[in-house]
């Protein structure tokens, strides 16, 4: 990892700075995020809530009136599969950027088994070499990406039913309609965490920054990395 330091000061400066680098101090803050990645992550973001949003009013009568803030059920039929492919190249491209900093190292695979979870779901767990992403990050990344995969395969085949073979069609509405469903648990979950149980972490999203105590406290290897403490 690369590190560096600005001495300057002000939260200003900071969102600056981070407009194409990352992993850096500047002043009390350290930016986590450059401009291109909270894009990408936006963009992922924004392209999944029109295909929910337009996909709800398909998928079940009780989701009907959604259907009228894009002007009816058929213009949502219409613009939910360009929608979805969209978010499919938002989530190649946010895999292309994130892949490389998402493997699991051979000590993170422990990380992942159910008690060492809820040790760390009750903030129980020792995170002393947690780097900038942890085992969890990793995972939820690399979910976001196999749901992105089902959601299109499928997609494409309702899009396009007479290119397919009944049997074909009716596993891939069950596929669109179970990967949707643990999809929007897992995006609940990430909304969740990056929110209300880890204050500080939205903030990184929509300036690109954190605070050093923030750092220290969830990330305590990055921290050490980029303060030049560890290498």
């Amino acid at each position: 990892m690369s590190v560096a330091s600005l001495d300057t000061h002000g939260a200003d400066v900071a969102v600056t700075a981070g407009r194409d680098r990352e992993d850096i101090v500047v002043g009390g803050e350290i930016v986590r995020h450059r401009r291109s990645s909270r894009f990408i992550h936006f963009a992922v973001a924004a392209t999944f809530i029109v295909c929910l949003l337009t996909g709800l009013p398909i998928w079940t009568p009780f989701f009907t009136w959604m259907a009228t803030l894009f002007g009816g059920l058929s213009f949502c039929r219409w613009l939910h599969p360009w929608a979805g492919i969209f978010f499919a190249v938002s989530s190649l491209v946010m895999f292309v950027h994130w892949a490389g900093q998402m493997t699991f190292e051979p000590g993170e695979k422990s990380w992942l088994s159910p008690k060492r979870l809820m040790s760390y779901l009750e903030y129980r767990d020792d995170n002393t070499d947690v780097g900038k992403y942890n085992p969890g990050q990793k995972l939820q990344f690399w979910c976001a990406i196999l749901a992105a995969v089902g959601l299109l395969a499928s997609g494409v085949v309702m899009w396009f039913p007479a290119s397919f073979p009944q049997i074909v069609r009716e596993l891939s509405i069950l596929l669109h309609s179970l990967t949707f469903i643990l999809f929007v648990m897992l995006i609940t979950w990430h909304v969740y965490l990056g929110t209300a149980a880890e204050p500080g972490t939205f903030h990184s999203m929509t300036r690109g920054t954190v605070t050093k105590a923030w750092a220290r406290l969830h990330h305590p290897k990055w921290y050490r990395q980029v303060m030049g403490l560890e290498k």
